[in-house]
Order: structure tokens, then sequence, then C-alpha cells
């Protein structure tokens, strides 16, 4: 099951209650909430700042990252060598990413040749600071566990 974010006004949205009415929806899903910590959270692969005047955003990475992709001296297909480069230029490029975030993230020049590719420096400027009036609200992580068809289906008493 993929994972859901959900934006909300706690002042108007109770989440155990909608935690409930998502359990609810069919027996073989089971969906547990994440809730933000210190006005941040990890979603996919970003990670979510929460200001009081609006949202920030900068590229998470799990503490097992590292920055092997297929090198360019290898046999696999030209297209397979560079659909992991494209997809962090992509993501650098179309991330809200300001300052800091964006020249931290600007690190595929060394993943490239650290894997034997050509490096080009890259060209594009860094972007300004993102402003908004977005209202302050708390946002949840939702993630949907799919059970396997073959296992029962056990019904969990509330304790």
């Amino acid at each position: 099951m993929d994972d859901i974010l959900l934006i909300y006004d706690s002042t108007h949205t109770h989440i155990q209650t909608l935690l409930h009415d998502f359990n609810t929806i069919h027996p073989k899903l089971k969906f547990t909430v994440e809730t933000e910590s210190n006005n941040m959270i990890n979603y996919l692969d970003i990670t979510i700042y929460r200001t009081s005047t609006h949202w920030k955003t900068s590229v998470y990475r799990k503490p097992t990252f590292t920055d092997t992709i297929i090198p360019h001296t290898s046999n696999h297909p030209t297209q397979h060598k560079y659909a992991a480069v494209k997809f962090l230029y992509n993501r650098l490029n179309t991330y809200d990413l300001q300052g800091d975030e964006y020249r931290q993230e600007n690190i595929i020049h060394y993943i490239m040749h650290n894997n034997s590719f050509p490096i080009h420096p890259p060209t594009k400027e860094t972007p300004a600071e993102h402003t908004s009036n977005s209202m302050q609200m708390g946002h949840i992580h939702i993630r949907g566990e799919r059970r396997q068809p073959s296992s029962p289906i056990r019904s969990e008493e509330p304790t």
C-alpha cells in the first residue's frame, strides 16, 4: 500500500477518529499513524518542515544511503545506467529546495564521479527562498499495510 500524507487543521480534525475510519474501510488493510515531531516529518524521500508562515522541504535519506548507482563502466544498457542520474537531477530541479538545502543536495557530480560517469558541472542557479501564507496546520503520515491474502484475518481486541 502506498503512503498517504495528510495535512490537516488539528482544531477541526481528530486524527484518531480519522484513523479509525480508515481502518474500517477493508478488513485486510491496516493503517498506522506517524505524526510530525519538532515541526517536521519525513515522507518518502523528503523532509517537510512547518514554520509559522510557510513549509520548507529538504531531501530525506535513510541512514543506509550510499552513493552507489550502476557504474558507467558496467555492461548494463545505457538507459539503465543513466536512470539514477536523471532521477537525481529531476529531484534537484523540481523539489522546492532553498539555499543550503539546494547546495547540499547538489552532490550529483560526486555520485557520478564515484561511479565512473563523465562529469559536467551543474548550471542551475540556487532558487530564491520560497514563502507563502500557508495556514499553520499539523500534518500526518498514514501508512497502509497490506496483509498477505493467504494469512488469516485476526480481529484484534482493543486494550
